[in-house]
């Protein structure tokens, strides 16, 4: 059975935008992979250790914008726009992911790609 991946896609923008941490890690299988930025540090294992990632952006502000969106069976790649306001200093940010999911609709891997020139500071 395949998932609605753009559904999945669209609550995990939204869910980074108005939930916790631990909101963002639930949409996340217990045993899933997180890579982010890929080749630039460490593969976060596990629904624990992607709370943690996410924690990051708990203190800021953070909008999303879904720009290009391409799945197949049960992956997706997608282009969005992260916008990263932290007092008077904001940024924006245009990664491309990639993203895995489980027969239950949970995110199985993810893993982001992007680098200094994919940011805009504003």
């Amino acid at each position: 059975m395949t998932v609605d991946s753009r559904a999945i896609v669209e609550r995990y923008l939204t869910t980074v935008c108005t939930g916790s941490a631990a909101d963002v890690a639930a949409l996340y299988a217990e045993d899933a992979t997180l890579e982010d930025p890929v080749g630039g540090g460490e593969v976060h294992i596990g629904r624990e250790a992607i709370a943690g990632f996410y924690s990051n952006t708990e203190n800021v502000e953070v909008q999303t914008e879904l720009l290009e969106f391409r799945s197949g069976g049960n992956e997706a790649a997608f282009v969005f726009a992260i916008t990263v306001t932290m007092g008077e200093s904001r940024m924006r940010i245009q990664p491309i992911e990639v993203m895995t999911f489980n027969p239950d609709g949970q995110i199985a891997s993810m893993k982001a790609y992007w680098g200094p020139e994919n940011i805009t500071q504003l």
